[in-house]
């Protein structure tokens, strides 16, 4: 369970994509969610993807680490997938009953959810992969400045979310050491019903909410210990900075939105 799951994770590298400042990467992630639902025909869509495996490429990270990355949501994504198949109606009619009805335009457009799905956590993928926690919550925390204004604590969201995406595979780690001294015991996670298997699930999440409580607490009491107390006058040791790469960046951005622009019409 543990090596399947990818988010949270850092991996360190010196690629183009690991070079770019922190803010430029979660701009674009934001802008490349953004225009992705401008792709509107296989054309748009065959440049996204092409944009993605290319982005992929730059950060020197394997590509199977980005489809184990999809894995945990498959069955969400599939289950997304067969909703708009179904209740998605228009074009050469293929099935019909009830308010089931299964035709070009709905298969065409179950098609596209998916891949929208998938672009969007590889890209997701490749801003944590790519991008320390220290450097990512300072991104969050810049972006979230100008709020400030209405007294929204940025640094303290940043913080949070920080904290969040690095105890992610630190909760599934301990999941994992649960699930496999259950199975010591005679557990077996495969079978019986559904009711059968939440009586499996307890035994698993009263540990793991217990073992949550007891890491946040020895978190509050070290940063307590280390003088924190909140975002306001905090400085940093590691300043983030714009460079040519992040410019290059931007042009890149706007030069595909053209491009989906121009497609969208073809």
């Amino acid at each position: 369970m543990i090596e399947k799951l990818i988010l949270g994770r850092f991996v360190p590298g010196e690629s183009l994509i690991h070079g770019l400042d922190a803010r430029t990467k979660l701009l674009a992630g934001f802008y490349y969610i953004g225009i992705l639902f401008l792709a509107n025909n296989w054309w748009t869509y065959a440049l996204m993807v092409l944009f993605t495996l290319m982005v992929i490429q730059m950060t020197g990270i394997k590509l199977k680490v980005f489809i184990k990355g999809v894995k945990p949501l498959i069955w969400l994504i599939l289950f997304t997938v067969v909703m708009q198949i179904l209740f998605t109606s228009g074009g050469t009619i293929f099935f019909d009953w009830g308010p089931f009805t299964i035709s070009s335009f709905g298969l065409l457009n179950g098609i596209f959810v998916f891949l929208r799905f998938v672009l969007i956590i590889m890209m997701s993928t490749v801003i944590t992969l790519t991008t320390t926690p220290m450097n990512l919550t300072d991104a969050i925390a810049y972006i979230l400045r100008p709020f400030a204004v209405v007294k929204v604590p940025a640094n303290d969201i940043a913080l949070m979310i920080s904290v969040a995406l690095r105890f992610i595979p630190t909760l599934m780690g301990e999941t994992d050491k649960i699930m496999k001294a259950q199975r010591a015991r005679g557990v077996d996670f495969g079978e019986g019903n559904l009711f059968e298997q939440m009586k499996i699930v307890v035994p698993i999440f009263i540990p793991l909410f217990v073992s949550s409580f007891n890491r946040a607490e020895e978190l509050a009491d070290a940063m307590e210990a280390r003088g924190y107390q909140g975002g306001e006058g905090r400085t940093r040791f590691r300043i983030l900075h714009w460079h040519i790469g992040d410019l290059i960046a931007g042009l890149v951005m706007v030069l595909l939105t053209i491009g989906l622009i121009v497609l969208r019409t073809t």
